[in-house]
């Protein structure tokens, strides 16, 4: 099992100055995020793969272990994703994180669309993990493990913050999709915040590492944490990575 970060975690700073940040804090593996308005944008890796590839050219010595895809139900959406495929590839990287659609949209319809990115991935070797979110098709644990079952080699990104805000007491379960899971987003979660420092919340680290344990889980802990106002992120990062190093 690996430890790494998200460079998502230094959202206003340039990709560049976001790796020199995390490679000071120690963290030697990466989540790159390729997201609309963020460090790297699909439309501009379809554009230019060379270019793309030039932004990650030095990554501090981080492993990158994911690819994190976001971007518009735009005409050229798979061509975006093909593109993003063919940069990761280029990094060496599996795992390839991707947004279900939005709730409402038809279940038939979402099928073909995980499909259709299953493909694409799989051309390249690649593992396509949808992320568990609220007020999306997997904010639901049931219902993801039916797009699973209806999918061949879907995978899931496991956020267990989803399943504990707005909860209450007890979390939701995600007993269902322990065995699809192929990448872990964690943070610190409140029933009613869905994120606190490091230590506040409810989300129950040992354990997650056990339930996926079982199933043979040998992929990455990704931390996903957005900046908190007031606190202070460098020292809430490197919370985090010793958390988790010191469970793993």
């Amino acid at each position: 099992m690996i430890v790494s970060v998200s460079t998502e975690c230094f959202p206003d700073l340039p990709l560049h100055e976001a790796i020199e940040r995390l490679a000071e804090l120690e963290f030697t593996a990466v989540e790159i995020d390729v997201h609309e308005g963020g460090h790297l944008e699909p439309a501009k890796v379809l554009a230019d793969g060379e270019w793309a590839l030039a932004q990650c050219s030095d990554l501090q010595r981080l492993r990158p272990v994911a690819l994190s895809f976001s971007s518009p139900e735009t005409p050229d959406v798979y061509d975006r994703f093909e593109a993003c495929s063919k940069l990761a590839k280029a990094l060496g990287v599996v795992t390839l994180v991707v947004e279900s659609s939005e709730l409402g949209t038809p279940f038939n319809g979402e099928i073909e669309r995980l499909r259709k990115l299953v493909a694409i991935a799989s051309d390249a070797g690649q593992i396509v993990g949808v992320k568990t979110q609220n007020d999306r098709m997997t904010q639901d644990a049931e219902t993801t493990a039916s797009l699973c079952r209806n999918v061949p080699g879907l995978g899931v990104t496991l956020d267990p913050s989803y399943f504990i805000y707005g909860h209450g007491k007890k979390p939701a379960s995600w007993d269902s999709i322990l065995q699809y899971v192929c990448h872990v987003h964690l943070r610190d979660t409140k029933p009613d915040a869905f994120q606190v420092r490091i230590g506040q919340g409810n989300v129950e680290y040992g354990k997650l590492i056990a339930q996926l344990q079982r199933f043979n889980f040998n992929r990455a802990f990704c931390a996903h944490m957005p900046p908190l106002e007031d606190i202070d992120q460098t020292g809430e990062l490197r919370k985090m990575r010793l958390l988790l190093e010191s469970l793993v």
